[in-house]
C-alpha cells in the first residue's frame, strides 16, 4: 500500500513537471517519440530492406492479442509504461499505414527505429533503418501537415505543449564503435568517440527545441557491457567493463548537456533520465529483485548461442517475468517497468518534492 502510494505521488509529480496539471495545458497533450529499438513500437516492420525487425513471434507475446507489433521485447517498452504513468496515449509508428492527421493530434508520433543511432552510420549492417537525423527530418514532415490542417498558430502550441521522449547512444556503441569493420573504431579513441557523440546530439536536441520541443526527457545508457551478446563474446562470460565504462563516459556527458541546453534555451524544460545503477545492481543480484536470470536471454534457439534475434522456432524461458533479459539484446517487459519506475522517481527528485514533507 505504502509503494502504490508513492508511486501515485510521483506520477502526480511528474505531470506537474509536464504541465498535466492545473491551467499550464488546454486541450491535447501528446508525446513525440524519438529513438532506437528500446522505443520501436513497428516503424522497422515497415522498412522492406531492415534487417532489425521485431515482426515475428515470440516477440509481442505479452502485449494486447500476444502478437508481433514491432516492440522488440514481450511486451511494453520504457516509454509504453512512463506514458501510461502520465496518461498519455500510445502514439502510433510514424510509417503504420493507418495514421492520419488525427491520430497525430489525439496521440501524437513514434518515430523510433531499432538500430537507430545519433549518427548516420551506425548500423549500417542492418541496412534500413532510421537515424535521429531522419527521425527529426520526419518530425519535421509532420510538422508540415499539422500546420496545413490547424494553422500555423494552433500548430505552434500545440508542438510547444507536447512531450518529447529521446532515447539513444547504444547502437552508436554496439554497433558501430565497438565493431572494428566501421571506420569510426578506427578513427577514434573510447573518449573522442563520446565527444563527437555528444557533440551531435546537442546539435539534434537543439534543431528539436527550434521546432518546438519544450518538455523533453533523454534517458541514459544502462551498463550495455552486460547484455547477454557481449557478455557471450568474452571467455569467462562476465559483462565487458570496458563496455559498461564508456556508457557511463556517455551518461555523465549527457546529464551535463540535458542541464545546459535546459538552463540556455528559451523555456526548455530538458530532463535526463538514468537507470544504469538500478540496472546493474538487478543484473549483479537477481534474487533480490525478483529475478531468477540476469545473464541470459528468455527466447533461445535451444542451447545455440547467440541468438541473434527471437523466431518462431525459438524457445522460451518457463517464466518470463524471472528474466532480466528478453533476446541477446533487450530487456523484458518486468525489467522494463523496473526502468520506468526508477526514472519517474527520479524526476519527481529533481522537483525538488519529497516524501517527507509532502510539498
Amino acid at each position: 500500500m505504502a509503494m502504490e502510494m508513492a508511486m501515485a505521488i510521483v506520477v502526480v509529480a511528474v505531470a506537474v513537471w509536464l504541465g498535466l496539471a492545473g491551467d499550464g495545458v488546454s486541450g491535447e497533450v501528446v508525446q513525440f517519440i524519438f529513438g532506437d529499438s528500446l522505443s520501436d513500437v513497428g516503424n522497422n516492420n515497415y522498412l522492406s530492406k531492415s534487417l532489425a525487425k521485431a515482426s515475428l513471434p515470440w516477440y509481442g507475446i505479452d502485449f494486447g492479442s500476444g502478437m508481433p507489433n514491432g516492440r522488440f521485447t514481450n511486451g511494453r517498452t520504457v516509454a509504453d509504461i512512463l506514458g501510461d504513468m502520465m496518461g498519455f496515449p500510445c502514439p502510433s509508428s510514424f510509417l503504420d499505414p493507418s495514421l492520419t492527421v488525427d491520430s497525430i493530434l489525439s496521440k501524437g508520433v513514434n518515430y523510433a527505429s531499432g538500430g537507430a543511432g545519433i549518427l548516420n552510420e551506425t548500423s549500417s549492417l542492418f541496412i534500413q533503418r532510421l537515424s535521429f537525423y531522419k527521425q527529426i527530418e520526419l518530425f519535421e514532415g509532420t510538422q508540415r501537415i499539422v500546420r496545413a490542417e490547424i494553422g500555423d498558430i494552433a500548430a505552434e502550441k500545440f508542438f510547444t505543449e507536447a512531450s518529447y521522449s529521446v532515447v539513444f547512444g547504444s547502437n552508436d556503441y554496439i554497433n558501430n564503435y565497438l565493431l572494428p569493420i566501421y571506420g569510426d573504431s578506427w578513427s577514434y579513441t573510447g573518449n573522442s568517440f563520446t565527444v563527437y557523440l555528444l557533440k551531435t546530439l546537442d546539435k539534434q536536441l537543439q534543431i528539436l527545441h527550434s521546432l518546438g520541443a519544450r518538455r523533453l526527457v533523454f534517458i541514459g545508457l544502462g551498463p550495455m557491457g552486460c547484455i547477454p551478446l557481449q557478455r557471450f563474446m568474452t571467455t569467462s562470460g562476465e559483462c565487458q567493463e570496458k563496455s559498461n565504462k564508456l556508457a557511463l563516459s556517455f551518461n555523465n556527458g549527457a546529464r551535463r548537456l540535458l542541464d545546459t541546453l535546459s538552463s540556455r534555451l528559451p523555456n526548455a524544460t530538458f530532463r535526463y533520465g538514468d537507470a544504469y545503477d538500478l540496472v546493474r545492481d538487478v543484473i549483479r543480484h537477481p534474487r533480490k529483485h525478483g529475478f531468477s536470470n540476469s545473464d541470459s536471454p528468455c527466447c533461445t534457439v535451444g542451447k545455440i548461442r547467440p541468438s541473434l534475434t527471437c523466431t518462431p522456432i525459438s524457445t522460451l524461458c518457463k517464466d518470463r517475468s524471472k528474466y532480466v533479459f528478453w533476446d541477446e539484446y533487450h530487456p523484458t517487459d518486468r525489467t522494463n517497468e523496473i526502468i520506468a519506475n526508477e526514472i519517474a522517481s527520479q524526476f519527481q527528485i529533481n522537483m525538488g518534492f519529497s516524501f517527507e514533507n509532502g510539498s
